[in-house]
């Protein structure tokens, strides 16, 4: 193969890669390697000279996603020039002093402020056009609304999720293989959601990097002394350190050092000139700006062997790959496991059992494989699912490869889904783990979800499993005696219809004011008119009445459980318009949840982070000194106990 064939070779490799990130939030490849390839580009461009139509190395990003309007950038978005040399960042700093930060993981917004007050933001798309969206930016956590700078103020910086949130947002979504991957994912997601009450409670944050403009600022030819105005506006500023070509590498270390206990999702450093006019008087490459680098750490590898490939069945039909190896040390941390994510990638590494394999943390956080050594090709892709025996297929959109299994009663769906519909949102049956669940699936006690209220014939069968006697099995029966008794929302979110969940089918009940015939014949365009729902979950919640085996399943159901009424206020509901925020345990109310979904029956929003607009916090510790209510402080809103509002809103 010649030269000018492997850089085009190379051009589409890592064009479907970018496309796939940037445009979809999907990983085709790993890091480590889309880098590999592209040094590899950029080493043969340079060898001969040429550089190919569509080559990443001159193009930045991919045209945004249609679900948004778009506008172009006042001026195009760059990427940065990097380097993974501690010494070259001395070299490139000169005599110059410099600002070394950060470089956020996460998902770059450009904000425009007029008046004091948010006009618009706009996502990086492919550098020159990007997505709106001012209204998702206004729930951002710590987003300053209004700002005491009068002149037009436009700035760049990056939306993120801390590793603390990722966590329990990942781990309310029971379905595995519907959650994120990584943070940044999670991130691009939520910040590009059409209903800005999803993004809201996404708690995304915003950490500005970049002033373009300040009408009449005037900061002394200073990129620090920008930082600085910006911080006194209200943005939180990412962390940086004044540099010097003497100190530069010990302020790397010292980054470094911050890793283990970084709480935001980070892939490396930026530094950047502190003189404004000197900085931009280098100009920029047809990608790179001149005044700035990217610095990116030199990835911890480790070398050991694949011993196992477990394929690992969903609620969604998906069979995800995860490769077991002999143990390593990295970064720390000891590491067996990481997951392959789909066909596409087994195939790129060409993986086998016993082959040498090379593996890396991915930001220092997440294991992933980044070369296998031996490249034997030898791993069979399973023709049957592991867990129902069934035939697979393989399933290819936007050149992904996917492992499915297509059988509708495989066990590894209808224990998810059992999961779900047992859950506490859902019909709260207590005593039904999955564990449990799986037993009574494996004895054929389950088929439909009407037949949880059946397992009374199962009870001789039950009292004798491990486990279970005369007092937990009449627990149990008991339990979902109570069940029976349910609200018609939770009955539709149990039932686990996609981008469903407890408070779209609030929404959605209330809407049609519990009428389940005129919910089941509605129109994609009349719910996605339904404040709070949109298109997309219009779409999906059509599509699951479709199916004559889901309205089967639901009219047996029906003859099992009491819908309790409910009284659906024709004129304005009492709470319409407030806003509220809930914190701490609480005495009345079951949960959190149960309170908020109280508030929402009532017409009143519940939201995750106080803010001017916010009617009241509810924390039973009204005096604590935490976070939200020192910020409820600031803001001037109330601060109520679950009594008070009960007294309040609740009684007449």
């Amino acid at each position: 193969m010649s030269g000018l064939e492997r850089m085009q070779e190379l051009i589409d490799l890592l064009r479907k890669a970018s496309e796939a990130y940037y445009a979809e939030d999907r990983e085709i490849m790993s890091n480590y390697e889309y880098d590999r390839l592209y040094d590899e580009l950029a080493a043969l461009e340079e060898e001969t000279g040429t550089v190919l139509a569509g080559s990443p190395t001159v193009t930045v990003g991919y045209e945004a996603v249609e679900e948004l309007p778009k506008e172009r950038h006042e001026r195009p978005m760059l990427s940065l020039g990097k380097t993974k040399s501690r010494e070259e960042l001395a070299e490139w700093l000169g005599d110059q002093e410099g600002l070394l930060s950060w470089k956020l993981d996460g998902l770059t917004i450009v904000l425009t402020y007029r008046s004091g007050e948010l006009f618009k933001a706009v996502t990086r798309g492919n550098g020159e056009v990007g997505e709106v969206i001012t209204g998702n930016a206004r729930t951002f956590l710590n987003l300053p609304h209004r700002i005491s700078w009068k002149g037009e103020l436009v700035l760049r910086g990056e939306a993120v999720i801390t590793y603390a949130d990722f966590e329990k947002i990942n781990g309310e979504i029971e379905d595995v293989s519907a959650r994120y991957k990584n943070p940044r994912n999670l991130c691009s997601g939520s910040v590009r959601q059409l209903n800005s009450g999803i993004t809201a409670q996404r708690r995304v944050r915003f950490f500005a990097f970049s002033l373009v403009r300040a009408d009449g600022a005037d900061f002394g030819n200073s990129r620090e002394k920008q930082f600085l105005f910006l911080k006194g506006q209200g943005f939180s500023v990412v962390e940086y350190e004044r540099v010097t070509a003497r100190n530069v590498v010990d302020a790397v270390a010292s980054f470094e050092e911050k890793i283990p206990r970084y709480e935001i999702p980070s892939d490396g450093l930026v530094l950047t000139l502190d003189d404004i006019a000197y900085g931009e008087s280098l100009g920029a490459t047809a990608k790179f700006p001149r005044n700035s680098i990217a610095f990116k750490w030199a990835d911890e590898t480790a070398e050991t062997v694949l011993r196992q490939v477990e394929w690992s069945a969903s609620r969604t039909g998906l069979i995800n790959p995860v490769a077991i190896f002999d143990p390593v040390e990295l970064e720390g941390t000891t590491v067996s496991r990481a997951s392959v994510h789909n066909v596409s990638i087994v195939k790129e590494l060409k993986l086998g059992i016993g082959d040498k394999i090379t593996v890396y943390k991915a930001n220092m956080i997440i294991p992933q494989i980044a070369e296998n050594l031996t490249r034997s090709g030898s791993l069979e892709i399973p023709s049957v699912c592991p867990v129902c025996g069934k035939e697979t297929r393989i399933e290819r959109e936007n050149e992904t490869e996917t492992l499915v299994c297509p059988n509708p009663d495989c066990d590894a769906k209808k224990l998810k889904a059992f999961a779900l519909f047992v859950s506490r949102d859902a019909m709260n049956i207590d005593g039904l783990s999955e564990a449990t669940l799986e037993k009574f699936l494996a004895r054929g006690f389950l088929h439909t979800y009407a037949d949880l209220f059946h397992l009374n014939r199962y009870r001789e069968q039950i009292v004798e499993m491990d486990g279970f006697g005369e007092k937990s099995c009449q627990n149990l029966l008991d339990s979902i005696e109570n069940a029976r008794g349910t609200t018609l929302p939770r009955l539709i979110y149990g039932l686990g219809i996609p981008n469903i969940g407890a408070a779209n089918a609030r929404m959605i009940c209330r809407a049609y004011q519990n009428d389940i015939s005129r919910m089941l014949a509605a129109p994609v365009e009349e719910l996605a008119a339904i404040d709070g729902v949109g298109p997309v979950i219009a779409g999906t919640f059509c599509a699951f009445w479709q199916q004559e085996k889901n309205r089967a399943d639901l009219a047996l159901l029906l003859r099992e459980v009491r819908i309790a009424e409910e009284s659906f206020e024709t004129g304005e509901q009492p709470l319409a318009g407030k806003i509220f925020v809930i914190t701490g345990s609480l005495n009345h109310f079951e949960n959190r949840n149960a309170l908020k979904g109280r508030i929402e029956e009532l017409g009143g929003k519940v939201t995750g982070s106080v803010t001017g607009k916010t009617t009241c916090l509810i924390n039973n510790d009204s005096t604590s000194g935490s976070a939200k209510n020192k910020k409820a402080k600031e803001l001037g809103v109330e601060v109520i106990t679950e009594e008070q509002f009960m007294e309040r809103f609740l009684e007449n």
